[in-house]
């Protein structure tokens, strides 16, 4: 069956919530058949959920023993999926700082990165966009659009940096910035997209690297304003002055 299919996302979900939330904890002894009970679905689609636990380092398979949960320090920390169910459970105070911490070490060092081989990777107009996409007020209005443009400017600089390391870790920023889409756009945050996005066209690193770097400070400690329920496809126009961060 597909990884993709509905019911192999839910065992998925279900034992990597379990394993990180400490129901299964380290050294936890396990088996296919148990599994398959718990899920109540097939063993194929519990094989194969075990299967991406352990290339996640969140299992290890035996003949002998069965399935072994192995202890946080062998997971795949920067996986989306690791993060995802961190989030979900009762580490995801930490996971919010370390991702807080990641961020501020690698997005200034990528814009500065960007704005100064800006012209080498021919991406200035790709951010220009991705900025003005932002300031449009049906964007603004819209969680969903407001979130793929936010990701495409955060993406568009980590692959104008130059350094595949810093675009590897796309993935990971996207999880952050997909943790916050359903808190109300600021007009200070929109602001500093749109001079991160111009320094970096322009070859300014410093002030590239001073724009995002406010961008991820905003991120800690600020009240987490969320649309509401009724508003949300169809909010004011007005961008909200309590802050989200991106």
């Amino acid at each position: 069956m597909s990884s993709r299919s509905p019911a192999f996302r839910r065992v998925l979900d279900d034992l990597g919530r379990a394993v990180v939330a400490g129901e299964f904890p380290p050294g936890h002894t396990t088996s296919v058949e148990t599994l398959t009970a718990r899920t109540l679905t097939s063993r194929s689609i519990v094989r194969e959920a075990t299967r991406v636990l352990a290339a996640l380092g969140m299992l290890t398979a035996s003949p002998r023993v069965g399935l072994v949960v192995r202890p946080r320090p062998a997971w795949n920390l920067l996986d989306p999926e690791v993060i995802r169910w961190r989030l979900q459970g009762p580490d995801r105070d930490a996971q919010l700082e370390e991702l807080r911490e990641l961020r501020a070490a690698v997005e200034p060092a990528a814009a500065v990165a960007a704005a100064r081989r800006i012209s080498r990777s021919g991406m200035a107009q790709r951010l220009l966009d991705a900025a003005t996409a932002l300031e449009d007020p049906d964007v603004l209005a819209d969680p969903t659009r407001f979130l793929a443009a936010d990701e495409e400017l955060h993406s568009a600089v980590l692959e104008a940096s130059g350094n595949a390391m810093f675009v590897r870790l796309g993935a990971v920023v996207s999880q952050a910035l997909e943790e916050r889409a359903e808190i109300a756009p600021v007009a200070r945050d929109v602001e500093l997209h749109t001079t991160l996005a111009r320094a970096v066209a322009a070859g300014d690193d410093t002030t590239a690297g001073a724009a995002m770097g406010e961008l991820v400070a905003r991120t800690r400690d600020r009240p987490r304003v969320r649309r509401p329920a009724a508003q949300a496809g169809q909010r004011s126009r007005e961008v909200t002055t309590e802050t989200r961060g991106a």
